[in-house]
């Protein structure tokens, strides 16, 4: 992997933000320089040695502003784009281009909240549009110059607000992460606590009683022993039985996991459901697979909408996930290979149904027939 220079180094709280595809994009706009360093030629007939001296002055006292604006720490980025912006007004009349003021208004978006951000830049085109008075601009000139100014604010802070609400998004599916584990450890506490604690006593009190009768009463002491081996069998089972109850995966979380990695996209996602009570087993495959069928629709489908529904058809539980996106799929993939492994390892199977316009992928396995209170769109509303 290259190594970026020391200037360039990104800051874990940089504006331009940790991938590093996004690092090249303050590179590509420093094309405008060229407006910069074309305007002193416009400047006396472009006989003015002054104007050329401070314009490469002044492009050596940007560069650093404007890396630290983007690659430094972010708290900072305010005070570097206030510098950017006194250094556009002081170099208009002198250079008559306007490069410096844009390149602030591009990042006066990052410096606070987005009604703050209106202000400042109000505050720049204030200031822009007196000095451009004071030199003598044509005011259509510094009018255009004004409008492609706030063209350009409008659109980085459109761009920031979409950040925020993405990283908001991100935020609440980790805390719906992070509040689904603790309650997950709070009931193994609780479960192993009811699960071991009665049988530990249990042993304790019959190991006592056997090390008690094994000098008189063999026979009592050799029962005893039974009893204990066959407790610790229990324990044993029951405590397999609480690790599978542990690994297994519910629909409910899937769900909402679901939700918040579509809405992230910009997908609505529509959910119904059957009161259904489901085998540990049956309900942690199902989940597994709408997680799968769910990131294929976020990355392939290309849709705005998506319904999954959970049903029963006669002995059969039914789970479909149906989409909007372009559809057409031809081949299953290594993903829906998986999915159908999973569920014929339960006896089930899937249907693809792909057209021009939309998928539908059912998928089908056997289940008890006991109804249950399972609602996981109390998730979802939540």
């Amino acid at each position: 992997m290259m190594k970026w220079p020391t200037l360039l180094r990104v800051h874990p709280n940089a504006v331009v933000g940790p991938l590093e595809r996004s690092r090249w994009y303050p590179l590509f706009h420093l094309v405008w320089l060229l407006w910069m360093v074309a305007a002193p030629w416009y400047v006396d007939g472009g006989h003015s040695p002054r104007a050329f001296v401070l314009t490469f002055a002044s492009i050596a006292l940007f560069l650093p502003l404007y890396f630290r604006a983007w690659y430094g720490d972010s708290r900072r980025v305010a005070w570097n784009t206030v510098a950017i912006a006194t250094l556009g007004l002081v170099m208009i009349p002198i250079n008559t281009s306007w490069s410096y003021i844009i390149y602030a208004a591009v990042l006066i978006p990052s410096c606070t909240t987005p009604k703050r951000s209106i202000a400042w830049v109000g505050a720049l085109m204030v200031a822009f549009a007196a000095v451009a008075t004071w030199v003598g601009f044509p005011a259509l000139v510094t009018i255009a110059a004004i409008v492609l100014c706030l063209i350009v604010w409008a659109i980085n802070l459109m761009a920031h607000i979409n950040h925020l609400h993405d990283a908001a998004l991100r935020l609440s599916h980790d805390e719906v992460r992070r509040l689904a584990a603790t309650a997950e450890r709070e009931r193994i506490g609780r479960d192993l606590h009811d699960l071991l604690g009665h049988t530990l006593s249990l042993i304790t009190v019959k190991s006592e009683l056997a090390r008690r009768l094994f000098d008189r009463d063999i026979d009592g002491a050799q029962r005893e022993i039974v009893d204990i081996e066959r407790i610790a069998r229990d324990a044993l089972m029951q405590v397999r039985n609480a690790v599978t109850g542990i690994r297994a995966v519910g629909i409910a979380a899937e769900l909402a996991s679901a939700k918040l990695l579509l809405e992230t996209s910009g997908i609505v996602l529509d959910y119904r459901s059957d009161d259904l009570a489901l085998p540990a087993d049956t309900e942690s495959a199902l989940a597994l697979c709408l997680r799968e069928a769910v990131t294929n629709v976020q990355r392939h489908a290309h849709a705005t909408r998506v319904t999954i529904t959970l049903s029963r058809e006669g002995r059969l539980a039914l789970l479909a996930i149906q989409d909007n996106g372009r559809g057409g799929a031809k081949a299953r993939g290594n993903g829906l290979t998986g999915i159908d492994e999973r569920l014929a390892t339960l006896g089930g199977g899937s249907v693809l149904q792909s057209e021009v316009g939309g998928t539908r992928l059912e998928l089908r396995v056997p289940m008890e027939t006991t109804l249950a209170a399972y609602r996981p769109t109390a998730v979802l509303a939540a």
